[in-house]
């Protein structure tokens, strides 16, 4: 039995990096091809680095690695991570982010196009989908990603959009030095990886389930064996037949809702679920810690 779980454990640690390994190789390659090529800055740690990386070359001519000053630039949202966010998310975090800094100096670089509006929009599509493959896994591509995650976990909500107005200062002293087509362009891309993330990293997203069933008590136990979360049962009148019933509500995860009405379907086929995506909330809310 032990054994069993140990070599599941292994597995899913193996797969992790395997994971994250070609989140750092599509992100660099990314970097290389798109981002270098149509002269934009990605923002955060990554868009600093270019933006010395490009003001060394214009004014020094000097050419400095990406993996230095990268890495440099991580050093405190790192020790935000280990601090407040989790040691084992914030390792696999490092690790995508050494992978990153090397293979964007050693990646060759392959033109796709020439034209900066769709290199914009699909180095931001591929950049976001990066990041998302980083976090899905347990990790993140470092900058501030970090501050984004912890600032999510304080306030229960998502908070990329705040990482894209960051950004939008930043671009503006790239805009200053290399031009403010380029930095609105950039912006094109950041936000274009910011929509990615909305679709496809759920964890900090919630929805309101109200459910109208006749196993009240039941359909609020299961929730909280599959989400931590509780529930409030209320008692219903329906307005036609004046029959009974039991009203619950709670508000999950939005990457725990669907294993959540599928259960309750199974408990009782008969129920009403309504799913409501939630904008915000207010209070406690159970956050799974990151490890």
């Amino acid at each position: 039995m032990d054994q069993n779980k140990t070599g599941s454990g292994l597995v899913r640690e193996l797969r992790r990096i395997v994971v994250i390994t070609i989140a750092a190789v599509i992100m660099a390659m990314n970097f290389n091809s798109f981002v270098s090529t149509g002269g934009l800055f990605p923002g955060g740690a990554a868009g600093i680095t270019f933006l010395i990386q490009r003001l060394s070359l214009k004014f020094w001519h000097i050419t400095i690695p990406y993996a230095p000053i990268y890495l440099l630039m991580n050093a405190i949202p790192v020790f935000i991570g280990f601090k407040f966010i989790g040691k084992k998310f914030t390792l696999y975090s490092c690790l995508m982010i050494v992978e990153v800094s090397i293979l964007t100096d050693i990646l060759p670089s392959y033109v796709v196009t020439y034209d900066t509006l769709l290199i914009a929009i699909f180095g931001g599509l591929i950049n976001g989908a990066a990041v998302a493959l980083c976090i899905i896994m347990g990790a993140t591509s470092g900058g501030l990603d970090f501050i984004s995650i912890y600032m999510a976990q304080k306030r229960g909500a998502d908070s990329w959009n705040f990482v894209l107005g960051l950004n939008a200062i930043i671009l503006l002293g790239a805009g200053f030095f290399f031009g403010w087509d380029k930095a609105l362009y950039s912006i094109i891309f950041q936000f274009t990886s910011i929509q990615v993330l909305h679709l496809l990293d759920r964890s900090y997203q919630q929805e309101t389930l109200l459910v109208v069933t006749d196993k009240g008590q039941e359909v609020c136990n299961t929730i909280y064996e599959l989400t931590h979360h509780g529930a409030t049962l209320m008692k219903g009148e329906g307005a036609h037949a004046h029959k009974q019933w039991d009203v619950v509500y709670s508000v999950v995860a939005s990457s725990q809702s669907r294993k959540v009405v599928k259960a309750i379907k199974d408990l009782d086929p008969e129920a009403f679920v309504n799913t409501i995506e939630t904008e915000k909330i207010s209070g406690r809310f159970y956050q799974e810690p990151k490890e």
